[in-house]
């Protein structure tokens, strides 16, 4: 059934770890910033702290572990718990799975991730220790949408900072976090909403390969 006009849109958190990013969102819908409904946090680690963090916040959380499970049995299960909530789009935080193409046509456009370094440059684990040990000068964190590749999703908005020069790799790590990935987290959700909301466009995201889709998206002024 179609979703009323006056209906906001429904989104749920993924997320496997100690959720700092989710907790920025969380905030960020408890205060009204976000023109949308949290309406799922899910977590595949049992015991992780993010489940603590989502009921603090007072949001449904579910934990939903992947262990001792296929990958194709994980997801299926997933899909199920996203279906029954009525999940229009995800938002990944800290989510350490990679989702499979048959999952991401289930949701195709409709899914962020944020990462600690200025996409294209430096995808996948260990990003930042990537970063610390080619030197490089400035760093930051990239929200995109999420494709068939690692990290290879159009970017929707990235924000960076100078690199010191001595905070170490896990230094690094934690600049960017506090600094760059709980403020831009929220703002590029803000926009991804402002998108929806307006009509403008957003990707399809059918492969990390195909070369018709573009990789940045216009700001929202642009035309």
């Amino acid at each position: 059934m179609p979703r009323s006009r006056d209906a906001r849109p429904r989104l749920a958190i993924l997320g496997s770890g100690r959720g700092s990013n989710a907790v920025s969102l969380m905030t960020a819908f408890r205060r009204g910033e976000l023109p949308a409904e949290l309406a799922l946090v899910v977590c595949n680690v049992a015991g992780a702290p993010l489940i603590d963090r989502a009921c603090e916040h007072g949001y449904p959380v579910m934990c939903l572990p992947h262990a001792g499970l296929s990958r194709e049995a994980h997801e299926a299960k997933l899909s199920a718990l996203l279906t029954a909530h009525r999940i229009e789009h995800l938002l990944l935080a800290g989510y350490m799975r990679l989702l499979s193409p048959a999952f991401l046509r289930c949701f195709p456009g409709h899914i962020l991730n944020i990462h600690p370094s200025l996409l294209p440059a430096f995808p996948g684990l260990a990003a930042v220790a990537a970063q610390w040990q080619a030197g490089v000068r400035t760093t930051g964190a990239t929200v995109h949408f999420v494709d068939e590749g690692v990290d290879t999703g159009p970017i929707l908005l990235s924000q960076s900072i100078p690199v010191r020069g001595d905070e170490g790799a896990a230094g690094l790590a934690e600049r960017i976090r506090l600094e760059v990935e709980l403020e831009l987290y929220p703002r590029a959700v803000r926009l991804f909403l402002a998108r929806l909301a307006q009509g403008l466009p957003l990707p399809a995201v059918p492969s990390a390969a195909d070369p018709s889709v573009p990789q940045v998206l216009p700001r929202l002024g642009d035309r």
